[in-house]
């Protein structure tokens, strides 16, 4: 299938990054933003200064506020923002390869972004990109694996190659909801790293947290149908490494700030809606899951970090799974 034209949803950070990957592996790609300053600077000064500010892109970079005929889409806003992003342009999208980059649950329904996708724009065929991968390395050239998984694997394979360049390497996988799993719910996770380490509470027990929190991540999506092995690759252990553990992170920062006690920033963290919503399945599905619970209550205010970690200290003994 064709795959030369390529129309990134969401002029932001990230879509923005995508979009100088993609030029650099030379399709002919087209940022579709709301904000008329940004989209005019893109197009008339090949930058994207309040999103990614000192990166120059490539002059093939072309940006817009409506989305043009594309062989491929790529969708690039935050979660919690698909489902009106995805209603705008349903109509254009039957039939056509639909990436989404999205790491989060969605609050209201509980869905994940390929079920949004799938009600919204049925006739779309979806793909999900995940993985360790922070907008600035991408955009700068910087050595960046990620995975992109599809259902049929020949179709996937092509949207890999179609993406990949020199600096930026997509393993195919299969496992669409193992890596869809994964990517939102490290957030939550993230939270509760850097929630530790804003209270001091030291290295070994950031390590115990990351290690509890990868058999507890596993535990979820083998439970919710996905695959353990997508959890040891880069959607799994490898974005959840990078996330719990950078101040590059955003969920990470957050939670920094909330260990020290500190009123958040403005700054968007995927986890805070995604933690409610990972608790409402975990509780459905009668799977344990301490860590999700502690978080929320952490982002809840109904107790501190230390009174958490006492709590999670004192539980029963346990062999460790």
């Amino acid at each position: 299938m064709p795959l030369d034209r390529i129309a990134i949803i969401g002029a932001g950070a990230w879509g923005t990054a995508l979009a100088q990957v993609a030029a650099i592996a030379g399709r002919e790609v087209t940022l579709v933003g709301r904000d008329p300053a940004v989209i005019e600077e893109i197009n008339a000064r090949h930058r994207n200064t309040p999103h990614l500010p000192g990166v120059n892109l490539l002059p093939g970079i072309g940006a817009t506020s409506v989305l043009p005929d594309a062989d491929l889409v790529i969708l690039a806003v935050p979660a919690q923002a698909t489902r009106d992003a995805l209603r705008a342009v349903a109509g254009q999208l039957a039939g056509k390869p639909v990436v989404l980059t999205a790491k989060g649950l969605e609050h209201r329904t509980l869905d994940r972004q390929s079920q949004i996708l799938a009600d919204v724009a049925p006739g779309a065929i979806p793909y999900v990109l995940s993985g360790p991968s922070f907008a600035g390395d991408v955009a700068s050239g910087r050595p960046t694996a990620v995975t992109l998984a599809g259902d049929d694997p020949e179709k996937t394979s092509a949207v890999a190659a179609a993406l990949a360049g020199p600096t930026f390497r997509l393993y195919a996988a299969d496992d669409r909801l193992g890596v869809e799993l994964a990517g939102a719910l490290k957030n939550v996770y993230a939270l509760g790293c850097g929630a530790v380490d804003g209270a001091g509470l030291g290295a070994s027990a950031r390590s115990a947290l990351l290690a509890r929190a990868f058999a507890e991540l596993t535990r979820l999506v083998v439970r919710m149908g996905g695959s353990a092995s997508t959890l040891t690759g880069l959607a799994g252990l490898g974005d959840l490494t990078l996330s719990c553990t950078s101040t590059q992170s955003r969920n990470y920062r957050h939670g920094v700030s909330l260990g020290r006690g500190e009123a958040a920033g403005t700054e968007l963290a995927e986890g805070v809606l995604t933690a409610p919503v990972a608790k409402s399945l975990a509780d459905q599905l009668s799977i344990d899951a301490p860590l999700i619970d502690a978080v929320n209550l952490l982002i809840g205010g109904s107790a501190t970090i230390n009174d958490i970690v006492a709590g999670l200290m004192s539980r029963p003994l346990k062999r460790e799974d």
